[in-house]
């Protein structure tokens, strides 16, 4: 067995795929039908492409009658209704008129249009019944807060089905690793430093699972030598202070991915006690660089959510 990477670009951002394989061949089938469902997820749920499938949601679900979507979309419909409903409404895929507010803008939004977002935010506003969505006019919502994770479990499931166990997927830094390498040696990745793009902060080991990171300095606007994070408090309109990052291994990269923002929308110390009720591995940057949590290696989660 041999160690095989592809890299290819996708949602934006530079994704990674490495597995063992046998040989040259069977490696490369497996990477086209990997970068091949990144890529479909992608066109189909991106906010930036004007041909995409949720830019035509949004257009139906819109008018009167609402629109019914496929089991695919209902499902992470689902998904982002439950999230919402356990952050008690601070997880909410429809603050996307927030969001757009603060991406990497040169100077503050006033209090007008915040609150001109804000009322076009709020996931009790908009009719889901598990088929059919209704959205009231003005309202977009965005899925890239889960969408980019599920498609790192969708590109290793299908990797595992096609009878790979030992590789990962890496989309912008969400990881899912389906096993270890061939002689059980675990996986090995680093955490960013927020003042250093080139140096780690820490060092992570993985066996298997889905590894999500989020962090208010990968994305952010500097306006008068403050900064200012692109994850929006849906409440109130402005960026969260809270912790500077947080890496969470899951299941699946969907639930490491949800968990790691819920801990970044709110106080430090709240985003300290959610992840250590979470009963996952975890670990927290602080503002001051002092990293804490539970995510020292090896670690080995075995489970792989299909919607």
């Amino acid at each position: 067995m041999r160690l095989y990477q592809h890299d290819f670009t996708s949602m934006g951002c530079p994704c990674k795929v490495q597995l063992y394989a046998r040989s040259r061949p069977e490696a490369l089938a497996a990477f086209s039908r990997a970068e091949s469902e990144v890529h479909r997820l992608d066109h189909k749920y991106s906010h930036y492409r004007d041909d995409s499938e949720l830019k035509q949601i949004q257009l139906k679900a819109s008018r009167s009658g609402g629109v019914i979507v496929d089991r695919e979309t209902a499902a992470l419909l689902d998904y982002a209704q439950t999230q919402f409903e356990v952050s008690e409404g601070l997880f909410d895929i429809t603050a996307r008129a927030l969001s757009a507010l603060w991406d990497r803008v040169e100077e503050l939004p006033d209090e007008r249009q915040i609150r001109k977002a804000l009322k076009q935010t709020g996931w009790q506003r908009l009719d889901w019944d598990g088929k059919r969505l209704r959205t009231p006019a003005g309202m977009s919502f965005d899925l890239g807060g889960v969408v980019k994770e599920y498609a790192a479990d969708r590109a290793a499931w299908i990797l595992k089905n096609m009878g790979f166990e030992s590789g990962y997927a890496n989309l912008g830094g969400d990881l899912h690793f389906m096993g270890p390498h061939p002689d059980g040696k675990r996986w090995q990745t680093g955490i960013r430093h927020p003042d250093h793009r080139m140096r780690a902060i820490a060092s992570i080991n993985v066996l298997s699972g889905g590894l999500a990171s989020s962090g208010n300095y990968e994305r952010y606007s500097l306006i008068d030598g403050k900064r200012y994070g692109h994850i929006i408090n849906p409440e109130t309109g402005w960026p969260v202070n809270g912790l500077a990052g947080v890496s969470v291994l899951a299941p699946s990269c969907l639930v490491a991915g949800s968990v790691t923002t819920l801990a970044m929308l709110v106080a430090v110390d709240d985003g300290l006690s959610l992840l250590r009720a979470s009963g996952l591995p975890w670990l927290a940057i602080h503002n001051n660089h002092r990293v804490e949590g539970t995510l020292q290696g090896p670690f080995s989660i075995n489970q792989t959510v299909e919607i």
